[in-house]
């Protein structure tokens, strides 16, 4: 920590996208383009956006994809070209961190090897938006959904979920996502971070529901800091919420800002602010922005001994760059796979 501060964390990152062609067609959506209309990103393009990052701080590649179908012959390519991303990112210095959507079981196993952590937003437990929004999109389905969280527990992956909020859910709705997500970490001990993300409505997305209320996502952060043990972070999205509702936020129990880079692939309308604008505004009022790894250190002996070596380089080299803060170091746990 820092003396006369309360820290704030985000993840210095940049987003690879390996095609925003997805077989969902969920009706808020700013990122997909229909199945076949994409050219998927190459091993080379990535490489050649990656090296620039290698002298800017950037530590979490974000592999964040739209979903091939489960059934269709290019499953295998897509899933082949996401892990080769990772092994690409992993040997170029950086922490790569997938977000893909559903997968199996066995894709999951592979993709632990060459991930530090692992995401998937549950979204809302309730069935009634599958009416609605969901309607178009087979991946949404609840309980798919939360069978991924189980079986990231069950495979030992430091794993990031959350909310989507304004979909037309209800406050008990969203209670009853944060107690399952409280009640699968309770059995596995693997939820490193809940991210709270209030719908922003974007041009591409044809589903005309309104912005969700800063003031009403101030409550549902106090709500989860309640329903989440304390060990798991809560993350907002700085670049969806005014500065006075960020800190209110915070105040209510916010502890991350989540992954900051150039643009924000799922919301591209509202760029990301700078990080150093940003550290300044939580300065005034009295927290200090610190960045962090994309794996929280109590997971850190879960990885592999490989991964675990890339992750202290990085650990390393943030305690020279910001030798203020005091970073905790790695807590091995009675969890670990």
């Amino acid at each position: 920590m820092l003396i006369g501060s309360k820290i704030i964390t985000y993840s210095p990152a940049f987003t690879l996208v390996p095609t925003y062609e997805c077989f969902n067609r969920c009706a808020y959506c700013n990122f997909r383009v229909e199945p076949g209309q994409d050219t998927w990103l190459t091993l080379a393009q990535a490489e050649a956006a990656l090296k620039p990052l290698q002298s800017q701080g950037i530590i979490e590649i974000l592999i964040l994809s739209g979903e091939v179908h489960p059934q269709h012959p290019q499953r295998s390519p897509w899933f082949e070209r996401i892990y080769d991303l990772c092994e690409l990112a992993l040997t170029m210095g950086f922490l790569p961190h997938t977000n893909a959507g559903p997968l199996r079981y066995a894709e999951m196993a592979r993709l632990k090897t060459v991930n530090v952590s692992m995401g998937l937003m549950l979204e809302q437990l309730t069935p009634t938006l599958q009416q609605t929004v969901h309607r178009h999109a087979p991946s949404k389905v609840p309980a798919l959904r939360l069978q991924q969280l189980e079986w990231a527990g069950e495979l030992g992956i430091p794993f990031t979920t959350g909310l989507l909020l304004g979909l037309g859910e209800t406050t008990q709705d969203r209670i009853d996502t944060l107690e399952a997500i409280a009640q699968t970490h309770q059995r596995y001990g693997h939820i490193q971070e809940v991210i709270l993300q209030p719908h922003s409505p974007g041009q591409q997305q044809q589903w005309q529901g309104a912005a969700f209320s800063p003031q009403e996502l101030v409550e549902v952060v106090a709500i989860a800091r309640q329903v989440l043990v304390p060990s798991i972070a809560l993350q907002i999205p700085p670049n969806l919420l005014s500065s006075s509702h960020l800190l209110e936020c915070l105040a209510a129990g916010a502890t991350d800002l989540g992954g900051i880079g150039p643009k924000d692939e799922v919301n591209p309308d509202y760029p990301h602010p700078h990080d150093a604008g940003l550290a300044n505004v939580l300065q005034q009022a009295g927290w200090h922005l610190a960045p962090r790894l994309p794996v929280y250190p109590q997971y850190e002996t879960w990885l592999s001994s490989s991964l675990q070596g890339a992750v202290r380089r990085w650990r390393d080299q943030l305690k020279q760059w910001h030798p203020q803060v005091q970073y905790p170091e790695a807590v091995r746990s009675s969890s670990a796979l």
